[in-house]
């Protein structure tokens, strides 16, 4: 027992945060931010060893996406927060819906990002997994703007790129982080029916 927790403490521990992290998310908890930010530098670590080099680099984006998402939330007010303040006590701003006008140019960076680091993983690595490490990653890149932004839709982002994390982290032997994304799953449908409610109200 002793010998397996030290195989995977990284692991453990990073799932463990990754609960607290999704239901933080779900109360539209500023504090999320915090433990995100934990998160994802064990998550450097963790990813490195594995191989997922994407998922890697990409810890190196949410860190920056930590600071930004909590200075967002909690410094700028939107014009329409008065209305919506009574949503949630812990909202810095509005849920608000993503912009039309945005799912075309959004999509068209994801295929972007998603080939380029397709390539690179390719090209420049020894992935076993380039194609799915670098969808997550080119979807988790827009999902994090999108959360920061409080966008309802980033939820979907999420369901997307949580089904493909479950399956490619049982591929790689990181189990615990494995079962937390099917779960992810399950909690991102109840956050996106919670936040719409609270979208609503």
């Amino acid at each position: 027992m002793a010998e397996f927790v030290a195989a995977h403490w990284l692991d453990i521990v990073t799932t463990l945060l990754g609960l607290a992290y999704i239901l933080l998310e779900y109360r539209v908890s500023v504090w999320m931010w915090v433990v995100g930010f934990a998160m994802q530098a064990l998550g450097i670590v963790l990813y490195y060893q594995k191989g997922l080099y994407a998922d890697c680099g990409m810890e190196f984006y949410y860190i920056a996406m930590t600071v930004y998402g909590w200075c967002r939330w909690v410094r700028i007010k939107s014009p329409s927060t008065v209305q919506h303040r009574e949503a949630s006590s812990e909202q810095g701003n509005a849920i608000l819906s993503f912009p039309r006008h945005l799912v075309l140019p959004w999509t068209a960076i994801i295929i972007v990002i998603w080939g380029t680091i397709y390539f690179v993983l390719v090209t420049f690595t020894n992935s076993t997994v380039p194609l799915a490490d670098s969808f997550t990653t080119a979807l988790s890149i827009v999902g994090i703007w999108a959360l920061a932004h409080k966008f309802l839709e980033q939820w979907f982002i999420w369901i997307a790129v949580d089904v493909v994390t479950c399956a490619l982290y049982f591929y790689k032997d990181i189990p615990f982080k494995a079962s937390l994304y099917a779960l992810y799953v399950v909690i991102a449908i109840l956050g996106y029916r919670k936040w719409k409610s609270l979208m609503r109200s």
